[in-house]
């Protein structure tokens, strides 16, 4: 829709920004927190930009008083952060480690002090690796149970301080990548073993969920989604089916089971013929059937376009994780779809496009199909920033990057859609997993690179003084 003149941003409105434990804690090994799947996989030869790892990633571990105090200062309503599984379970299951739980009460508490409203994740990639070596991690059903245990610890130590809980940030990604396209751990490329560990992790979701609405019947949970809504290439029906399908087989396939506990018929079918559907045992359909969330959570970076693609087409592509514009191929699977490039959009140098009107859609679409609010977990522009003299870094593409996408999320409030908050991706800069120290996306500058930890120094970048307007106005000054 156009409107003559757009609503006001609700009362309340959460403007937040967002972490990931892996990505900012660093204390890899301190406290008594054992490792994860990306404490392990990151030290192998050439699986992240520069050998990159999160051994030290940014030390929010150590400074979490110094980056809650810039969040108050900015005027921040809202931080999502992560809890590592690991420092809370070392060996993922069993012995509680008390440092570790101190650690994320303590953060609370200092977030509570300047009126931040902690947004935990449960979950965001960082399986302990004693059950990826016990049984598999996500292949197994054992991690149905291990995860509801570690998620009834967290319900029920910070339940009186948390009302907002994602479960899993991104299973489509964290799946997709790890499982398919190998780039991720446990480094499989294996479709059958994909959508099965996805099937395991929609029930470790739904049990989660079951255990909140027992002990957190007052607080709000829902799955935080990476979602890219699906052009076709133009209105050729055949690119249009190809729309239907990707859209089917990349978002509804994971929306409809949070929000309805049922796989698209179409795709099930589809997975079934090519015996890649996962299996499924009796209770599985009940139990997932009986975890609707209270809101989606959706992680918001690019839109994808996509055409036709005959069954010899093309299938796996290269990922850009260097910066180096222009490096990522087309992808697809034959018989369904492919990626083209929109002519309409330019990209990032990691060649993501820029579509804020992407943004737009995506809420339409969510709101009409599933009627929930949405919690925007995370949206922001990964780039390079230079630091100029006199700690000084000029990011104004950054604030053009999430000023319009704001402002589509107006748009989408105007039309009537309920948009809890927006947590921008992130408040300090921080490990892009497997792009290294390079990728920044911070209103908060952090003073290291791949090769040189440096000093850490946080530094305000121009983009922090804008969100702190955005704030103060509650979108006014959009």
């Amino acid at each position: 829709m156009q409107h003559e003149r757009k609503n006001p941003f609700p009362k309340g409105f959460l403007w937040g920004s967002a972490s990931a434990a892996y990505q900012v804690e660093g204390a890899w090994d301190q406290d008594g927190k054992g490792p994860s799947v990306w404490d392990t996989f990151s030290k192998k030869e050439g699986t992240t930009y520069r050998d990159t790892n999160g051994d030290t990633a940014v030390d929010h571990y150590g400074r979490y008083k110094e980056d809650v105090a810039l969040m108050a200062e900015m005027g921040l309503k809202a931080y999502r952060f992560s809890v590592a599984w690991s420092r809370i379970y070392p060996e993922g299951r069993g012995e509680i480690n008390e440092a570790g739980l101190r650690f994320y009460s303590d953060l609370i508490d200092e977030l509570l002090k300047h009126n931040i409203e902690p947004i935990v994740t449960l979950y965001h990639w960082d399986l302990p690796q004693a059950l990826q070596d016990a049984y598999g991690g996500w292949e197994s059903r054992e991690i149905i149970n291990d995860f509801n245990e570690y998620s009834r610890t967290l319900f029920t130590s910070f339940r009186d301080r948390v009302t907002y809980w994602v479960t899993l940030n991104e299973q489509n990604v964290f799946i997709g990548l790890g499982y398919k396209a190998g780039l991720h751990p446990p480094g499989v490329k294996d479709a059958k073993r994909m959508y099965q560990a996805n099937h395991h992790a929609n029930l470790a979701n739904a049990a989660a969920i079951q255990s909140f609405r027992e002990l957190v019947p007052e607080g709000k949970i829902g799955p935080s989604f990476a979602y890219s809504p699906i052009y076709p290439y133009d209105a050729n029906p055949e690119n249009v089916l190809a729309f239907e399908n990707a859209e089917e087989l990349n978002n509804h396939w994971w929306m409809d089971i949070y929000c309805w506990g049922a796989y698209p018929p179409v795709m099930l079918e589809y997975l079934k013929k090519h015996r890649l559907a996962p299996d499924m045992e009796e209770g599985d359909r009940e139990l997932l059937k009986e975890a609707e969330p209270d809101f989606m959570g959706v992680n918001y970076y690019r839109s994808t376009t996509v055409a036709s693609n005959p069954l010899d087409g093309i299938a796996e592509g290269k990922m850009n994780t260097t910066g180096k514009k222009g490096t990522s191929d087309e992808h697809g699977i034959p018989g369904l779809f492919k990626t083209v490039k929109n002519p309409y959009l330019e990209a990032t140098n990691w060649d993501w496009e820029i579509d804020p009107d992407g943004l737009h859609i995506g809420l339409r679409r969510i709101a009409n199909r599933y009627a929930l609010p949405i919690l925007i977990t995370e949206n922001g522009l990964g780039e390079y920033d230079e630091l100029l003299p006199g700690d000084c870094v000029e990011d104004d593409y950054r604030i053009h990057y999430l000023k319009s996408h704001a402002e589509s999320i107006q748009s989408a409030i105007s039309d009537g859609t309920e948009v809890i908050g927006y947590c921008t991706w992130s408040f300090t800069d921080l490990l892009s997993w497997l792009n290294g120290y390079q990728k920044r996306y911070g209103f908060v500058y952090v003073n290291r690179d791949e090769t040189d930890e440096k000093d850490l120094k946080r530094i305000r970048k121009k983009s922090y003084f804008w969100y702190q307007d955005v704030i103060q106005s509650n979108g006014e000054s959009l």
